[in-house]
């Protein structure tokens, strides 16, 4: 029974009433018994999409005649889906993926430039005049992106940061739905915050409460970094950006401190970069991969540990200012050509089109432990006193064989549930598992812990969030794996410290679940 029939079923003694408005759309099925009147929201060559005075209704075109103005033409239909956002994402990221869609169809992609931030690309199939379909960009900030999506006048939000809880409610009020949930929030690349300086910089390294202090206006001399005595000249992207409000949801945030007003502030990624990379007394935040012409700063700790932005270390999430980019997608259906689309952003021939635009993919990687020196290292010198050289032992005897997988899983400060690029790590192992790419493998769930609190307790949440992870993957799996995978959990709690525990992000670094694999 199609959806069009079941409303109909419950609204069939007002809705033929309700015909005598003046409204641009009219439903009726075959039969002539049922009519649907309301103002057209999107057709998308299978479902209209109606606002009734009883609210919006979907419906299956196969089972009615449409009549009224706004009635689209059934011969010539284009698919259409309307993105906005990050003008980042829009430029580089979602053309390179269109034109790799593209190829994949046996079409051909055309961009269009309509305005100085809007622009379009039509995919043709050769010897049809009319497009199959058509993607429109608005290319602005991930701010307007969501408030664009609230008005109806955006379908998927290109977003560098996290939803807000007051654009969640507002996307919640006109009936977009729960855009949290895994699948109305897509990650289809990764990216990172960094501090950067110029090459001739004295400056090798910073820790996150420096900086901090830095572009809160707390420090503002080079002196009290150890370098010559100048004014630090701080840069950072515009604000409202999702870059900027990374910065603030990310680095000022947790400490409750807010940006100086005397940040430079910048309208293009590559004007921050290349106005820091000239100015030996300048410091900036700006994206990982925009940042190649200035140097990048690796972040530490009190306890001397340091994490650098690596391919590796943002797939990982071990480095602490990962910055995923996200698609936010309505709760409702799309046209089947954006569904194609949305599909093939999570191939592996999308990940290769992503890595190639200058962003970090999510094809998993796998790294032997023999390649982990300084991870074995910190276990060694920074593990809790009640970690004895026994636990350690039995950490090398279990992942000596194996590897581990970039695929890892931290949690939303002071929540067991996962964070938003674990939640996309989960649905991607799931498709991992699905396709039989793991098949006659062992997978090892592991939890690690901070040093926070008895290590015994430490040891039985990690392994409690190592199961919790594990329970998750498989009740993302939609159809069946095969017996040869055989999967387990352990934890080690607090043996083996990524990061230094006498900071909030240190301590978020090191609760986490790893998957090794053999």
């Amino acid at each position: 029974m199609t959806f069009f029939r079941v409303a109909a079923a419950a609204l069939a003694s007002v809705t033929i009433a309700s015909g005598a408005q003046a409204q641009d759309i009219s439903l009726r099925s075959h039969d002539g018994k049922v009519e649907v009147t309301g103002d057209l929201l999107g057709f998308d060559g299978e479902f209209y999409r109606v606002a009734t005075q009883f609210g919006t209704l979907t419906v299956d075109g196969s089972g009615v005649t449409c009549t009224g103005p706004a009635c689209p033409s059934l011969t010539d239909f284009v698919a259409e889906i309307r993105f906005a956002g990050s003008s980042v994402m829009a430029e580089k990221v979602l053309p390179a993926l269109i034109v790799g869609f593209a190829q994949q169809q046996g079409l051909s992609a055309t961009p269009n430039r309509l305005t100085a931030n809007t622009f379009s690309y039509e995919l043709h199939q050769p010897g049809r005049a009319a497009p199959l379909g058509r993607f429109f960009f608005d290319a602005g900030n991930t701010e307007r992106g969501f408030r664009a999506q609230a008005e109806n006048q955006a379908d998927i939000v290109l977003a560098l940061r996290e939803i807000r809880p007051e654009e969640e409610q507002a996307a919640q009020a006109v009936g977009l739905g729960d855009l949290t949930r895994t699948r109305r929030a897509r990650v289809i690349a990764l990216d990172a915050l960094v501090p950067i300086v110029a090459n001739s910089n004295p400056l090798q390294q910073i820790s996150l409460a420096e900086l901090t202090r830095v572009f809160s206006g707390e420090i503002t001399s080079w002196a009290e970094l150890g370098g010559p005595d100048a004014p630090i000249s701080l840069h950072l992207p515009e604000a409202g950006s999702g870059l900027a409000q990374n910065v603030e949801d990310r680095l000022m945030a947790p400490s409750g401190t807010a940006l100086s007003e005397a940040a430079i502030r910048h309208d293009r990624s590559t004007d921050l970069v290349r106005t820091v990379a000239a100015d030996p007394f300048s410091i900036g935040v700006a994206s990982q991969a925009e940042a190649s012409t200035a140097r990048a700063l690796p972040l530490t700790g009190g306890c001397g540990h340091a994490l650098a932005a690596t391919r590796q270390s943002i797939k990982t999430e071990d480095y602490p200012l990962t910055s995923p980019m996200f698609l936010y997608l309505p709760d409702r259906r799309l046209p089947r050509f954006a569904r194609q689309f949305l599909a093939y952003t999570q191939g592996i021939e999308a990940q290769m089109a992503i890595r190639e635009a200058g962003f970090v993919d999510q094809t998993p990687e796998t790294m032997g432990l023999g390649v982990q020196g300084d991870r074995l290292a910190n276990a060694i010198a920074s593990g809790g006193s009640e970690v004895g050289l026994e636990e350690l032992q039995r950490l090398v005897e279990i992942f000596r064989p194996m590897s581990r997988l970039s695929l890892s899983f931290r949690f939303e400060p002071g929540s067991s549930r996962p964070d938003a690029q674990s939640r996309s790590n989960i649905r991607h192992l799931a498709l991992l598992l699905e396709s039989g790419t793991l098949d006659a493998r062992k997978l090892r769930f592991v939890g690690f812990s901070d040093g926070e609190g008895a290590a015994s307790t430490n040891a039985r949440i990690a392994l409690l969030r190592a199961k919790t992870v594990r329970n998750a993957v498989l009740a993302e799996i939609e159809t069946a794996i095969g017996d040869s995978v055989e999967i387990t959990v352990d934890a080690f709690g607090e043996a083996m410290p990524m990061a230094c525990d006498d900071t909030e992000w240190g301590r978020k670094v090191n609760r986490r679940v790893e998957v090794w694999v053999q």
